[in-house]
């Protein structure tokens, strides 16, 4: 493969769980946990089900089994007993459990008696289906949570502590010898290695001092946890906290002293190796089902109305430019996933390098009259309405742009890397508010993730109903 090739198809954006020598890869970071709580709905949901074989025929009705089963997983999902699975035990929810398999029975019985055309249930086969229902969800439980704390030991999680290098050297050397927390320690994330006392002692795992490299501890050992001494917000973690998040570190907060004070919200506490330990709320962010019904429906109906604007647009393009009408460039969009975005094709670059790396082609003065009037127009970014329509990006978003300039953005401007919490956009807060072609990126970058952080349906609305009113303006993306 030539250097051009190399530079026009590589996809680097958030460098995450490689090794040396390898290319950086794409990840979105998500959190570990969520198959064992799912199977933990599945067994639930079976054991529930199995329960109800204790009833004849006629009571089994279909509704009334399904309506029994959404109450008890909702019951245990309102028990908090979906959280995460690090340092449970099959005993520690037995009560909760005992009383919600018991809550939810004597609700389908009353359902039974009370309902029209509707069998009441004998107390045997309440007493019956309970036990066994009970009894199942138990032992589903107890299998899933020894197979989840048998794989924590087997495969720890790597992690970085970040806190003084004293208060983090008692916490590495506590959670190294419990080999139960799951937990294995790459590093020491410290900037006070110049207050080291010279009684300390070495620590149990390399001090990181530098953000390059914890960088390369993060890329090199698949880090993809960091855990922080004390409060999130205390000025020490802030030099480490936007880096660490850029590349995809979920955090979590550990006390490294015992306290009589705790937090208000108990509920998402567990205990690592001792130490009272709290997971953060990390940036995903759930996209409303409202949003990509929008993008299927406007998309759909502007693809048929500008059919016959686009027909014309390629077939002059074909004419007076030659064969090559539609343009096709790898870009980045969601959770740094390439995709392939279209455009009318308005000017020929030199080479694969040239198209990967030029940041900009509006003072191209060779460009002929209708390839400038499509970019001022923004004609040549209708193509984009398929790639909203196949799912690649959104209505609305932070535009998306090549992996070589997202690489090297992701480096300079704080937050960058954020942009892709969200599928990318034709238009966006920062369009409408002028920041379109070569314009600031730091101003780019702050509007898009204002725009991530306060979205609503509405607001959707709003961008879209500006950018039609803009739609012929001097300047073109």
């Amino acid at each position: 493969m030539t250097q051009d090739q190399t530079v026009a198809s590589a996809a680097v954006v958030i460098p995450q769980r490689t090794t040396e020598g390898d290319p950086f890869t794409l990840v979105g970071g998500a959190a570990r946990g969520h198959a064992p709580r799912t199977l933990l709905l599945a067994a639930d949901a079976t054991a529930a089900l199995l329960g109800t074989v204790a009833l004849t025929s006629p009571q089994r009705h279909p509704l009334l089994v399904t309506g029994f089963l959404v109450l008890v997983l909702a019951l245990h999902r309102a028990g908090g007993l979906y959280r995460r699975l690090d340092g449970r035990h099959i005993l520690d929810d037995c009560p909760s459990l005992a009383a919600r398999v018991v809550l939810a029975w004597c609700v389908l019985t009353a359902a039974s008696a009370t309902l029209p055309g509707l069998r009441q249930i004998p107390l045997r086969a309440v007493v019956t289906g309970c036990a066994v229902h009970g009894a199942l969800t138990v032992a589903a439980r107890t299998l899933i949570l020894w197979r989840h704390r048998t794989a924590l030991i087997r495969r720890p999680c790597a992690t970085l502590l970040v806190g003084p290098e004293a208060a983090a050297s008692r916490v590495a050397a506590a959670l190294q010898r419990h080999r139960p927390s799951g937990i294995r320690l790459v590093g020491i994330v410290s900037g006070d290695t110049a207050d080291r006392r010279p009684d300390a002692g070495e620590p149990p795992v390399p001090v990181l001092s530098s953000a390059a490299d914890v960088r390369r501890a993060v890329i090199q050992n698949g880090v993809r946890r960091a855990i922080l001494l004390g409060s999130a917000s205390a000025p020490e973690h802030r030099p480490w906290l936007h880096s660490l998040a850029e590349l995809r570190c979920e955090f979590w907060e550990l006390d490294p002293d015992p306290s009589v004070y705790v937090p208000e919200q108990r509920g998402a506490e567990i205990r690592l190796a001792g130490f009272r330990c709290r997971p953060l709320t990390g940036a995903a962010h759930r996209l409303h089902p409202g949003k990509r019904a929008l993008d299927l429906a406007v998309s759909a109906a502007l693809l048929v109305l500008a059919a016959p604007v686009l027909a014309v647009c390629a077939l002059w393009l074909r004419v007076s430019e030659g064969p090559g009408v539609v343009f096709r460039q790898e870009r980045i969009g969601k959770d740094g996933r390439p995709f392939t975005l279209l455009k009318f094709r308005t000017h020929r670059p030199a080479d694969p390098l040239e198209s990967a790396t030029r940041w900009s082609v509006a003072g191209e003065h060779h460009m002929p009259w209708f390839c400038r009037f499509l970019r001022r127009t923004s004609l040549d970014e209708l193509l984009q309405l398929w790639n909203v329509f196949r799912g690649d990006m959104s209505l609305v978003g932070p535009r998306p742009e090549r992996p070589y300039f997202v690489m090297k953005f992701s480096e300079t401007y704080p937050g960058y890397g954020d942009r892709h919490r969200v599928p990318t956009g034709i238009t966006g807060l920062a369009q409408i508010n002028g920041l379109r072609g070569d314009t600031s990126i730091e101003d780019r970058c702050r509007y898009d993730n204002a725009y991530i952080d306060t979205w609503s349906l509405w607001g959707d609305l709003t961008i879209l109903a500006r950018t039609a009113t803009e739609f012929f303006r001097p300047t073109g993306s």
